[in-house]
């Protein structure tokens, strides 16, 4: 088994085996209910990819730069990055922005998978980069999209901005590479940094296509900060739509109450069965990194420590703790490191 901590918080003196022990202790629903309630939750009518790209050759990558549709309405900005020799089919990996970014922040990991004979692809998450009129604008547009949806009062149209819609985006983004010639739909792989190894988790444990997992800052339990006192940083990628939140519920000040009514009704279940604890028990067997920071605020410690856990059980029952590693880099807060950047194409190339 590969777990690699080069040092755990003061306050998490836990074994292994006591986190384990933890983890079983939490009543998750079995992986198949939870795979189908995520599955109807998230989705919506299914439309043609329609996918139109402008094409660029140079010497050492070909570029790819255009669109495909996930709904009728929504036409996700994809930039992919593919080699120019190399044998065909070739593997693939969607790599993901964190938010307030745009795909072209990848494009450093794009190529360097292109040199290892991986095309690379990255999309613009919801409300980011080219799915902003004008331009992006940092989180700006983000959180007016999560604070519209919280405030919107037609359930029978409810959005969810807030990560849920980026991962359905992501199965149409799988829909459409698992069709491309040069593409072995056996061999993909996705990963992202914060909101994008969020986003990462949520699509791929349900989405078996999958093969190969990065989470990078990412992992976390959603009910353990709400236990815990420890809401704040994750509440402040989108702190806007929070205190807009905390105004309508009578409140003068973010607290677990209000942060919670956000987070139930702009992702429904973050707390119980689709907290990442739970969602992480569907990627096993599959190949899977895990990198962390020690004093990170948006996904801290201990709660990571309980998603990884419950993981590490479901990669025991099926055999394959050999293809679950997971880094903590000390003393470092929400930040992802050239260190990250290496294990990363490492992951890649080793099991893809």
């Amino acid at each position: 088994m590969l777990f690699k901590i080069k040092v755990l918080c003061a306050c998490i003196t836990l074994s292994l085996c006591s986190l384990i022990s933890f983890a079983q202790q939490i009543n998750y629903p079995p992986v198949d209910k939870v795979a189908a309630d995520f599955k109807k939750l998230l989705e919506r009518p299914r439309v043609p990819l329609n996918p139109s790209f402008t094409i660029t050759h140079t010497d050492s990558v070909i570029i790819e730069h255009g669109f495909i549709y996930s709904e009728k309405n929504e036409r996700v900005p994809v930039l992919i990055y593919k080699p120019v020799t190399g044998t065909k089919p070739y593997p693939a990996v969607i790599f993901l922005h964190g938010t307030g970014g745009k795909k072209e922040d990848n494009k450093k990991m794009l190529y360097q998978l292109v040199k290892r004979g991986i095309m690379g692809v990255a999309i613009d998450a919801r409300f980011h980069g080219e799915r902003i009129a004008g331009g992006a604008h940092g989180s700006k547009e983000y959180v007016a999209a999560a604070t519209a949806a919280w405030e919107n009062k037609d359930k029978a149209h409810q959005t969810h901005p807030f990560l849920f819609d980026t991962a359905f985006d992501l199965w149409r983004v799988t829909d459409y590479l698992a069709s491309r010639p040069d593409v072995d739909a056996n061999r993909i792989g996705m990963g992202g940094i914060s909101m994008g190894g969020m986003e990462t988790w949520l699509a791929a444990s349900v989405d078996k296509r999958i093969k190969v997992i990065v989470l990078d800052i990412a992992v976390q339990s959603f009910k353990w900060s709400l236990d815990n006192d420890k809401w704040q940083g994750r509440a402040g990628t989108i702190r806007g739509t929070h205190l807009q939140a905390a105004k309508d519920l009578g409140d003068s000040v973010l607290n677990m109450h209000n942060v919670q009514a956000v987070w139930d009704k702009l992702l429904p279940g973050i707390t119980g069965e689709f907290d990442c604890p739970s969602m992480l028990r569907m990627i096993a067997p599959r190949a899977m990194l895990i990198v962390s920071t020690e004093n990170d605020p948006n996904c801290p410690l201990p709660g990571a420590n309980i998603a990884y856990a419950s993981a590490i059980q479901a990669y025991r029952s099926k055999g394959a703790t050999d293809k679950i590693m997971r880094d903590v880099t000390p003393k470092l807060f929400h930040t992802s490191t050239p260190e990250h950047f290496k294990m990363t194409l490492d992951w890649f190339s080793k099991w893809l």
